[in-house]
């Protein structure tokens, strides 16, 4: 009976975490713009893929009306690169739930292919 219970606690437990899964829209695959020019020289030691970012919108920045920061526990890596920014921009005016991790970490002199992430749109 004991192996019983255990059984229907583990089962139970596996149920609970799968609806915890959520399905989610890959939005947009991006290296990270001007990483060189941040803070990720100073955390990539702390860095790992799958890291969740932060993504905040800068309407009024001088350069880019479409601008979106990307952060990382508060410290600004970069931006979602101009010509991929638009359709996230629109995005985050509207107030969707985007989702943003890192998906690769390469230790390169090219600040382009130091850093990748990927940006997702959860289904309700």
């Amino acid at each position: 009976m004991r192996w019983l219970l255990v059984i229907s606690a583990l089962v139970w437990s596996a149920q609970a975490r799968a609806v915890d899964v959520q399905s989610q829209i890959l939005v947009q695959a991006s290296p990270l713009a001007g990483f060189q020019y941040y803070d990720g020289k100073s955390v990539w030691g702390e860095l790992h893929e799958g890291d969740t970012l932060i993504l905040v919108r800068e309407p009024e920045n001088a350069y880019d009306g479409n601008a979106v920061r990307v952060e990382w526990h508060g410290h600004k890596l970069g931006y979602v690169p101009r010509r991929d920014n638009a359709a996230v921009a629109r995005m985050l005016d509207r107030a969707e739930p985007l989702n943003a991790k890192i998906t690769r970490l390469l230790k390169t002199r090219n600040p382009w292919q130091r850093l990748l992430f990927e940006v997702y749109l959860p289904l309700q």
